[in-house]
């Protein structure tokens, strides 16, 4: 195959993708993306038309695109030192590309021309749309900005390209750097079989140990490290563990202090050019909140409502762990004592639910309810190439019997994957000129429990819910009913995009849902009633801890964000940033750092999450309120799912969100429900 990125096919040829050729097939996406953008720039002005400009503009990214989302998804889940060189090699081109699009002058005043026509003013509906948020996204991205500010954005964002890369390179390569061996038994006291026995077999495939005296590996990768700060009684080792995650992206040679500084100053500049005050109202200015002060205040409200509670569960804990005399606890015993304390409150132990969630009963569980609330039919398909043996792929079909679209599965962490859960696509179908429609393909990814000792994997809760999340993403990408491709799916307001996956995780919570799919992995039996019982009632403990702990990070998120030049201008940002969020912070001692210098939702990529990482309140805010006609009309009911399809997943961007909303619900959103829900209110 003389071009394998270039390749259109549906399934995807992934032994072909090698590092080798990146560059050759990148450089001629880039040529052929030109030559479209270049013909559209240098028509004759009195000779646009809608098809020609802006569904024109449409169609020349479509194979670039297609071809970088390849190489971004390899490099996320099958690193190499080849893939990373060639992937970097690339990145600065593609880049600066993408940022030279609405700052083309001639591409401009054509689309302008076009917008301005009357054939444009008659547009209705999708295209309409397609229209109004493709001027807008030019306007936004510089497209009025004279030469010399212009040239000096497009290089910014080449920069920022590059040393947002460079900042999720170091967190991926500091947390595979570490490791914890352990080769007295004595000390994993309180940890679960089901970790110990995968330390065990880390242990043996790194060639550390033997038979006659064994050793137990743990990582700062989550199903690893997660387990090890929640249940074992060696607080000794649990701050050395504590330490080292905390440490990640603050230490040579692997430290983003620098790197950080520099984001928030290239951000804070590029706000200015396009004349913002600051970067988050750049980025909110076409999202739901509007503006940094709204995302600011919606956060403010939600603490101050949580604030009695707060206090009141940190002091609870600290009384639980050392009696009347209570001092503050150290960081590595947080997790730790939270679970001692939900023990013997509620006599519940999380653990205990791990055996009736085997992998392939929650996703068979996660398919049925697709089903019966959506009218799906989710079939597994052997024989297709993936990236690596442990990789699943799906075919989905609607209750018309069309193949809606298909995706791939790969929830095990691997040291070359990055950490972390998501959802991402390669293609996008949807309705074709001719009325026929063509599928969508996309991927979900997690770093779940693995396999170990010979029983399948036996997942958390928490983790079952990480499924069903990802998978509300999917569904939005596949069932997307869009002509414009760039605007199906999860293409959204990043506010709104968490409505579909969030609420998913609701029927994680629902009897009659969880019957379907969690099964002991050696009985079949239910969760038993007293189990299910104690989880429903352990459900909201310090509830208020974890909804400030989010608060905590969309706040310094923001006051990062709105504050750039004076962060921007710290040798290090982590004290300001810790004294920003200080009313959301545990008190510990010694006090716990930020997790700005990690914080790769933020710092990973030009913008991602960047002023951005409310939105998971937000949303939880929509599909709370959103659930209550699913509780109220039935949990399976295929009438309300269908709506739920036809209103909001098949729309993706066709039209504000606030209107889509209000289409499914009839009226605005109320945070009641979340505060209910959370047991924060009655």
């Amino acid at each position: 195959m003389a071009h394998p990125f270039l390749d259109s096919a549906f399934e995807i040829r992934w032994s072909q993708l090698a590092p080798e050729h990146v560059e050759p097939d990148l450089t001629l996406a880039l040529a052929r993306a030109q030559a479209g953008v270049d013909a559209i720039a240098s028509q004759p002005l009195e000779g646009v038309t809608y098809e020609n400009t802006f569904l024109a503009l449409e169609r020349a990214m479509e194979e670039l695109n297609a071809a970088w989302a390849k190489v971004t998804h390899l490099q996320s889940v099958a690193d190499s030192p080849a893939l990373r060189a060639a992937h970097n090699a690339m990145l600065a081109p593609v880049s600066a590309f993408y940022a030279r699009i609405p700052l083309n002058p001639g591409l401009w005043l054509r689309l302008k021309a076009c917008a301005e026509s009357p054939a444009a003013a008659a547009l209705q509906g999708v295209r309409r749309r397609f229209l109004e948020e493709t001027v807008a996204d030019f306007r936004q991205a510089g497209a009025d900005l004279a030469p010399e500010p212009r040239a000096r954005l497009e290089a910014l964002q080449s920069e920022l390209a590059q040393v947002t890369q460079k900042f999720s390179e170091n967190v991926l390569d500091a947390t595979n750097a570490w490791q914890l061996v352990v080769e007295d038994e004595g000390r994993l006291a309180g940890l679960p079989a089901h970790a110990r026995e995968a330390a065990l077999q880390q242990a043996v495939a790194k060639g550390l140990g033997s038979a006659e005296r064994p050793a137990w590996r743990f990582t700062l990768h989550g199903p690893s490290q997660e387990p090890f700060l929640t249940y074992l009684d060696d607080d000794a080792l649990r701050s050395e563990m504590w330490r080292s995650a905390v440490a990640v992206g603050a230490q040579a040679p692997h430290d983003n202090t620098g790197l950080l500084t520099r984001i928030l100053a290239l951000r804070a500049e590029k706000a200015a050019l396009l004349g913002r005050e600051h970067f988050a109202d750049l980025v909110l200015e076409r999202r739901m909140a509007k503006s940094g002060a709204r995302a600011l205040a919606f956060l403010e409200d939600l603490r101050e409502r949580c604030a009695e509670a707060f206090v009141r569960e940190s002091r609870e804990l600290e009384v639980a762990a050392r009696g009347n005399a209570a001092g503050r606890l150290a960081p590595w015993e947080l997790g730790y004592q939270s679970e001692k304390l939900r023990r013997a409150r509620y006599d519940f132990d999380a653990e205990a639910l791990r055996p009736y969630f085997p992998m392939d009963r929650v996703i068979a569980g996660l398919f049925e309810l697709a089903r019966r609330v959506f009218g799906l039919k989710i079939v597994e398909r052997t024989g297709v190439e993936t990236w690596h043996p442990e990789v699943k792929y799906y075919d989905v079909q609607d209750a018309a019997a069309r193949h809606v679209g298909s995706f791939y599965a790969d929830w095990h962490p691997r040291e070359s994957k990055r950490g972390g859960a998501w959802m991402n696509y390669l293609i996008t179908g949807g309705p074709r000129p001719d009325g026929t429609r063509a599928p969508h393909l996309g991927l979900i990814c997690g770093n779940l429990t693995p396999p170990a000792g010979g029983k399948p994997a036996l997942l958390t809760h928490h983790e079952v819910e990480t499924i069903f999340h990802e998978f509300g993403h999917l569904l939005h990408h596949l069932l997307g009913e869009v002509e414009i491709k760039s605007l199906n799916g999860v293409n959204v307001a990043w506010d709104f995009v968490e409505l579909p996956s969030q609420i998913m995780e609701n029927w994680c919570w629902e009897r009659d849902s969880l019957d379907l799919f969690a099964r002991h992995y050696e009985t079949g039996a239910p969760i038993p009633g007293e189990i299910f019982s104690k989880m429903i009632a352990a459900r909201n403990f310090r509830s208020a801890t974890g909804t400030t702990r989010q608060i905590a990070l969309a706040k310094m998120d923001l006051v990062l964000h709105v504050r750039a030049a004076e962060f921007a201008a710290e040798p290090d940002v982590e004290p300001k940033a810790r004294a920003a969020i200080a009313d959301c912070l545990i008190p510990t001692e010694p006090p716990a750092p930020t997790i700005v210098k990690r914080f790769t939702h933020l710092f990973s990529d030009p913008v991602g999450y960047a002023a951005g990482y409310y939105s998971y309140k937000w949303a939880e805010v929509l599909e709370a309120d959103a659930f209550t006609r699913f509780r109220r009309e039935g949990l399976f009911n295929p009438k309300v799912g269908a709506e739920f399809v036809a209103k909001i997943l098949s729309r993706g961007n066709g039209a504000d969100p606030a209107e889509l909303f209000r289409d499914f619900m009839g009226r605005d959103p109320d945070i009641r429900a979340l505060l209910v829900r959370s047991g924060l209110a009655g």
